[in-house]
């Protein structure tokens, strides 16, 4: 296996809770914020990491969280702003080397890429899926 990680996901929904699963799974240190206590449902009994309920754009939350250590942080949030925000922390105060962002709205991916930012789009995804399933 590859070198361990240690990676904080923000955000317990399909996407955020899919990574933590496999992620952990793989034996990486993971580490999933989420507000909504019934979010962490979504994780698999034998998930290894740490769950901390609270609000990612809390600085105190982060801290709790131990984002500091941090090898990667995936801002997974329905939030475009949010990702953007947390994204842009993570990179600045914490300098977390490796920072991944969702964003939805394919116009805001170039604001992200100015901030240095990876973005992960799923409307670009999609829709390069569609494309090429109708060639």
């Amino acid at each position: 296996m590859a070198q361990t990680k240690r990676i904080v996901i923000v955000g317990c929904g399909r996407l955020g809770g899919a990574l933590a699963n496999q992620l952990s799974a793989e034996g990486h240190d993971v580490i999933v914020i989420d507000r909504k206590p019934q979010s962490f449902d979504k994780l698999n009994n034998d998930f290894s990491g740490y769950k901390i309920l609270g609000d990612a754009v809390e600085f105190h939350v982060l801290k709790e969280a131990g984002v500091e250590g941090a090898d990667c942080l995936f801002a997974t949030t329905t939030s475009d702003n949010t990702n953007l925000m947390l994204a842009q922390v993570a990179k600045v105060i914490f300098e977390i080397p490796q920072v991944v962002a969702r964003v939805f709205d394919p116009a805001r991916e170039s604001l992200y890429r100015e901030f240095g930012i990876e973005t992960i789009s799923p409307v670009q995804l999609s829709a390069k899926a569609f494309i090429q399933a109708s060639q």
